[in-house]
């Protein structure tokens, strides 16, 4: 289902506060070095033997899997999706399957230089500034990020939420995935949103686009918006598992460069 949620210190607006940490514009070598500082050098795609893949890679990427445009992401049984947006453009999406939830966003990336060891750094920066904790680790998708990031629960009070970061540089792409739930808890628990992540297949189209633009995504043709918090008597199946006729949007992106 589709449907609007305020902000409330969900996994959702980690994942915003997050982006907004990555807000660093790519600056052009200065031959002396001195304006750029200790500027990271990017190294190339790394292969991807098991995914995630360019739609270049994959004959049929809609079988199975919700088509959003810019991703096709896989369903599975029981699964929810939400999408988030940046003023009218349709940003991200989100898989929530029980106690679990995985953000997926795609970005441009430079053609020839992979960009999440870069993005890595920008995260763990920012939400060590905003007093969390950070341990970066070589987890099932590569190396990633496991951050304690601190939060307002509904009670006001101040608590802290747990929260994987993933990345997988690709072609000309960079797909970022933020778990959250009992998958970041336990990661050990979340096999089924990292098969997700894996399989999801990216449409970066051939037009243009500056490095970290994010990639458009579109509501599917037989998807309708429903208001958050309203449940359906009774909905109707789509061609994917799960019950997915009808999405939910998530909360709002201000920015997301």
């Amino acid at each position: 289902m589709f449907g609007r949620r305020k902000k409330s210190g969900s996994a959702e607006d980690v994942a915003d506060e997050a982006r907004e940490a990555e807000q660093v514009v790519d600056e052009p070598d200065d031959t002396d070095g001195a304006a750029s500082g200790s500027r990271r050098v990017n190294l190339p795609p790394a292969p991807r033997p098991d995914g995630p893949w360019d739609v270049s890679e994959v004959s049929q990427p809609g079988e199975g899997r919700v088509d959003l445009g810019g991703i096709f992401v896989p369903g599975v049984e029981g699964m929810e999706l939400r999408v988030e947006v940046a003023g009218d453009a349709i940003v991200a999406a989100t898989v929530v399957l029980r106690d679990s939830a995985i953000q997926l966003q795609a970005f441009a990336a430079p053609k020839k230089e992979g960009i999440w060891g870069e993005v890595r750094e920008e995260i763990a920066a920012g939400i060590t500034q905003q007093g969390g904790i950070i341990d970066e680790v070589e987890g099932p998708l590569g190396w990633e990020l496991r951050a304690q990031v601190p939060v307002q629960l509904p009670d006001g009070t101040n608590g802290v939420q747990l929260v994987r970061f993933v990345g997988v540089d690709g072609p000309r792409w960079f797909l970022r995935g933020v778990i959250s739930g009992q998958g970041a808890v336990q990661p050990e628990a979340a096999g089924l949103l990292e098969t997700i992540f894996r399989d999801t297949v990216v449409v970066r189209g051939e037009g243009p686009m500056a490095p970290r633009d994010p990639v458009v995504l579109k509501l599917p043709n037989d998807a309708q918006m429903v208001p958050e918090g309203v449940q359906q008597e009774s909905q109707e199946s789509s061609k994917f598992s799960g019950g997915m006729g009808q999405l939910q949007r998530g909360p709002e992106i201000t920015e997301v460069r």
